[in-house]
Formats: structure tokens, C-alpha cells, sequence
């Protein structure tokens, strides 16, 4: 990875993409600095990481040749204003996992910078996330690489034009809860078929990982798995038809259609 990195942002998502760049070697501690406004943060960071942290976002703006804005966007005007006045040889890359704040915004706090948005889930804090990115009317090819080669370090990375990172938002950024939600409940079911908590809570969740893990290495259709699985007149296919009957598939699609509209409408605010 060339360069020095900036990360404007201390924060869960900040640090997690740290992590990864740092155990995979992508970036050595040196050639990285991090903004936060909290001295705790800052301390805890250097304590963990061995990098260089500051309280000064310009700092870190003058420093980096890729700068990845990771705070709350409530905060995105107070920090577009850190970057007013900076002279720089050659523009950095701006990239923003920032929800809501567009590229249209972005763009505008730095003008003729390359930019390129991202969305992270939160399973890249465990390096297992899925990021989608959407690239800015000046980033080219090169800041494109460079992004996928960043994320990709805590997990997926597809490419997707902006109108569609909120379809992105209302499933792999809300979905985690959906699934949570899920394995919550196939363990409440275990329960009330006589499992100890314990018990159904392993099952459960191993169930889950496991038919991921399952799908994602064979690449085969989530559909023709559930036919493997299911024997006529057998067990799965009860399960099935109760769980058509209670409505789970169109419960999950409504709910990544009505996590997607929300997320249009704070974009627009």
C-alpha cells in the first residue's frame, strides 16, 4: 500500500480497519496517524497499535496521501472545515464511511480531491464485514485499487453507483441485526423444544456460520442447499412450511425495503 494513512476518527470502525491494516502489514505503525478529540482514545490507540495520534484533523490532512473520514456524520460539516485553505502537491484520496453524507457533499469540502464512499457493516470489526464502495467523479482506477485493497482487509468488497448504497444500507448495513434476530429466535426454539439456553444458543449460532461458510465456499444457490436439506415428507419441509405460513421471507424482504427508505430519507435531511 503506498503512501502514509490518515484516519480522521478513532473510533470502533476507525480502529478496526487500523487493526486489520496493521496485522496484515499493509501499512507499517509509522505510517499512520489518527485524529481523535478524545485523549483517552488517542492513548488507548498509541497504547494498542504503536502508531502517531493527534487531536489536530489537519494534521492529519497534511500528512496523509490517504485519508479515510471516520467520525460521526453529525460531525462531517465541523470536519469538512478542517480541510478549508490546504495547499497539498498532489491531492490525497478521500474516503468516507460516513452514512448519508454523499458524494456531492464530500466533493464540495474538497474540491478537486479524488473521493470515494464506502459503507462497512459492523462484521468488519472482526474482519468478517461486507463493504461496499462508491466512487467519486474524480477518483480514478488507481484510488479505486486502493480502496478495494483497504476493506478488503476486514472482509468483502463490491462496487456499487451511490444510488444504491442505500438498497446496500438496508441489507448488509442493518442486516447483522436480521440475523441476530434470527439466531435469537431458532434458539428460543431450541429452548421450548427442551435444549438447555446454552445449548440452543451453540447450535444455533453454529448453524448459521456454518451454512455461510457452506455457501459462500461452494457457491451454490441458498435455494438448492434448502432442497438438499429438505426430504419429502421430512422434518425440514414442516419447518418450511410454517415458516412460509408465519410470513419470515416476506417479514426479512420488508424489512430490508423498509431499513433502505430510511435511509434515503436521512440522506435527504
Amino acid at each position: 500500500m503506498p503512501g502514509k494513512l490518515g484516519i480522521i476518527g478513532g473510533g470502533v470502525m476507525g480502529e478496526a480497519l487500523l487493526s486489520c491494516l496493521l496485522s496484515k502489514r499493509m501499512y507499517t505503525p509509522d505510517a499512520i496517524l489518527v485524529s481523535d478529540l478524545s485523549h483517552e482514545r488517542r492513548q488507548l490507540l498509541i497504547e494498542q497499535y504503536d502508531i502517531r495520534t493527534t487531536h489536530s484533523n489537519r494534521e492529519v490532512i497534511e500528512h496523509s496521501d490517504v485519508i479515510v473520514l471516520a467520525t460521526k456524520p453529525q460531525v462531517f460539516d465541523s470536519v469538512a472545515r478542517d480541510f478549508s485553505g490546504i495547499v497539498v502537491s498532489e491531492s490525497p484520496l478521500v474516503i468516507s464511511i460516513l452514512a448519508g453524507v454523499s458524494i456531492v457533499r464530500l466533493e464540495q469540502a474538497v474540491p478537486g480531491w479524488p473521493v470515494i464512499r464506502a459503507m462497512p457493516n459492523t462484521p468488519a470489526t472482526v474482519g468478517c464485514g461486507m463493504t461496499a464502495i462508491a466512487i467519486g467523479s474524480r477518483a480514478i482506477a488507481e484510488h479505486v485499487e486502493i480502496a478495494q485493497q483497504l476493506f478488503s482487509t476486514v472482509g468483502e468488497v463490491v462496487q456499487v453507483a451511490e444510488p444504491l448504497l442505500d438498497g446496500v444500507t438496508g441489507l448488509s448495513g442493518s442486516g447483522p441485526a436480521y440475523v441476530a434476530i434470527v439466531i435469537e429466535a431458532l434458539a428460543d426454539g431450541g429452548v421450548a423444544s427442551g435444549l438447555s439456553r446454552t445449548t440452543a444458543n451453540r447450535l444455533a449460532l453454529q448453524t448459521v456460520l456454518g451454512t455461510a461458510q457452506l455457501l459462500q465456499k461452494t457457491g451454490m444457490h441458498p435455494a438448492v442447499l434448502k432442497d438438499r436439506v429438505t426430504s419429502p415428507g421430512g422434518t425440514t419441509i414442516s419447518g418450511i412450511a410454517c415458516l412460509e405460513e408465519l410470513g419470515l421471507r416476506s417479514a426479512l424482504i420488508e424489512a430490508v425495503r423498509a431499513a433502505s427508505s430510511r435511509s434515503r430519507e436521512l440522506g435527504n435531511q
